[in-house]
């Protein structure tokens, strides 16, 4: 269960210490700096197993000015042991969901809205996780938002790995 917002701190490159409403406010500065073009908000999970079975959970908050760059907003989280990878890879979903709608929501009560959002799942057509795709997609579906799976999630299979 993902704790109150107050209590979630992500980092972000210069290892600032930062609450959902304060990531809605950098997005929406960043968007402002350049509001000339379209921009795309992503949010992934990965995780790295121990031998333990215990995980640990990197979630990704990427705000990409298409075309030009971006910036992005990580946080490390543990959530108990993982016996499957099945299990696992369905956390790093869940997890990816509850962030997303906390993230709109702060997002919306500033007043930003020009933005297209999607949920980056780190599983792929190559690999183990390549018989979940479609029930984890369907999850993302359910809950109105768009699914990437790899290669094109990025925000999971790239900008979460790098700080697992």
């Amino acid at each position: 269960m993902m704790r109150e917002p107050t209590e979630i701190l992500f980092k972000d490159s210069r290892g600032n210490h930062l609450d959902p409403r304060a990531i809605a406010e950098e997005i929406t500065a960043f968007m402002n700096a350049d509001s000339a073009r379209s921009y795309k908000v992503t949010i992934g999970t990965d995780s790295l197993l121990y031998a333990d079975k215990s995980a640990d959970f990197v979630t990704a908050v990427v705000v990409h000015r298409i075309g030009n760059g971006g910036r992005y907003f990580w946080r490390r989280a543990s959530f108990g042991n993982f016996y499957t990878l099945r299990d696992r890879i369905l956390k790093e979903v869940l997890v990816s969901l509850d962030l997303a709608k906390l993230v709109i929501e702060q997002l919306r009560d500033i007043g930003n809205t020009a933005f297209d959002l999607e949920i980056h799942v780190d599983a792929g057509e190559k690999g183990d996780t390549r018989q979940m795709i479609q029930e984890l997609v369907g999850i993302i579906r359910a809950n109105n938002f768009e699914a990437r799976t790899k290669p094109q999630s990025y925000a999971a299979s790239c900008v979460a790995d790098r700080h697992v």
